[in-house]
């Protein structure tokens, strides 16, 4: 899971990300609301924890141009207003939870989780496209016309989750650097495509018609031709 964390208090995003990261969270942080659109403009998350008393851009104001752009990724409101007021203005803006300081890590958490869930494409963690479902809890692919599946790695699993989740899409292979080895990462792209080879054989592997084909210069979408 890739997280963004706009918090402008560097000792709380600071105990945060420590948090966040012991619970397998990819975390980016960003300590100024200007960043924060910056980073959800050039990169995908499956959620974003937004602290409202940003410097520059709220984050009231965050979660409106998010949304306004057609952003579906689901957003956390940290602040200290407790307000009802500030609640509602808040999920108005666009925010699906709001949670209060001080709070306890465990409700964090538990909202986190929820708010994943909630996103998730198939209510039984199942993603599905073209002939394959990839089981998003038991990280294991099936080719639904042949009957067969198979365990993936951690990293097969990312790309090919990735890929399902954006659909349509070519996804560049700088994007997939920083999903599989997060923001600050120094891994070649080279390293990309090792992975990909990994998981395009496991397609093979279970008779899957769907692939995963390199578009020159930019990157990787998934393909699905039923012929």
């Amino acid at each position: 899971m890739k997280l963004l964390l706009a918090e402008d208090e560097k000792r709380m995003a600071q105990a945060l990300m420590q948090l966040l990261r012991l619970e397998n969270y990819i975390v980016d942080w960003v300590a100024d609301g200007e960043e924060a659109l910056a980073a959800i403009e050039c990169s995908e998350y499956d959620v974003i924890v937004l602290d409202v008393m940003l410097p520059n851009v709220s984050g009231f104001e965050i979660a409106a141009a998010a949304r306004k752009k057609g952003l579906s990724t689901p957003i956390l409101m940290l602040t200290a207003k407790s307000e009802l007021d500030d609640k509602v203005k808040g999920l108005d803006s666009g925010a699906d939870d709001y949670l209060t300081k001080p709070f306890m890590t465990k409700e964090l958490l538990a909202r986190l989780r929820a708010l994943t869930r909630r996103n998730a494409k198939g209510a039984d963690g199942i993603m599905n496209y073209g002939d394959i479902s990839l089981d998003t809890n038991k990280y294991i692919v099936l080719c639904k016309t042949t009957g067969q599946n198979v365990r993936l790695s951690e990293k097969e699993f990312k790309i090919l989750e990735y890929l399902i989740a954006n659909k349509g899409m070519i996804l560049t292979r700088e994007q997939f650097a920083v999903r599989l080895w997060g923001f600050e990462s120094e891994a070649e792209y080279n390293n990309v495509e090792v992975y990909m080879s990994f998981t395009r054989k496991k397609l093979k592997f279970i008779g899957a018609k769907t692939q995963i084909k390199s578009v020159r210069k930019i990157g990787y979408e998934l393909r699905y031709d039923d012929v």
